[in-house]
């Protein structure tokens, strides 16, 4: 990533945001959800530097959508050209072990997306990206409670594209 490449990131609230330790969460988690948090300020505030701290050099990328909707993938990599139109506006921020969803819309409230982020030892490792998908998160347990209850337990929904007219995917813990 080029240092005159200009990020665009907006958020409601991301400047204020203090991650807390929430009810059933424990303290790498709440360290994770601090260390996305740091992702989003640096690139609101385009500090490229801090960018590169966070982020590993071979970042694992997975992406769900169309491809005219990889605006991460372009803002982060230079790539090909981003739209500077496209702003993600973060809405919430919650963390399950290494894993880190944060959901949010462009600032037109057309496009809503997931970004599941993987931390490793403060380091960001992995992002997948929905866009326009509904994600429902499920923590898997031992095949013995499986087949006792039929069904995995549903820990997160999202919660901005959850109408029924997006398609849905599970993402196993």
């Amino acid at each position: 990533m080029s240092e005159t490449h200009s990020f665009q990131i907006q958020s409601l609230d991301l400047a204020n945001f203090q991650p807390c330790l929430q009810e059933g969460e424990d303290a790498e988690e709440a360290r994770n959800k601090k260390t996305v948090t740091a992702l989003y300020r640096a690139l609101t505030s385009n500090d490229v530097d801090v960018v590169h701290l966070l982020l590993a050099p071979y970042l694992e990328w997975w992406f769900h959508g169309p491809p005219t909707h990889q605006h991460l993938n372009r803002l982060l990599t230079g790539a090909s050209p981003y739209d500077p139109s496209f702003k993600f506006v973060p809405l919430s921020i919650v963390a399950f072990g290494s894993m880190v969803l944060v959901e949010g819309f462009d600032d037109c409230r057309s496009v809503s997306w997931v970004h599941a982020w993987t931390v490793t030892d403060g380091i960001i490792t992995q992002v997948r990206e929905y866009y326009n998908t509904s994600v429902t998160v499920t923590r898997l347990s031992s095949p013995e409670i499986r087949s006792q209850s039929g069904n995995c337990q549903s820990v997160w929904q999202s919660k901005l594209a959850d109408n029924g007219s997006v398609p849905g995917l599970v993402l196993a813990l």
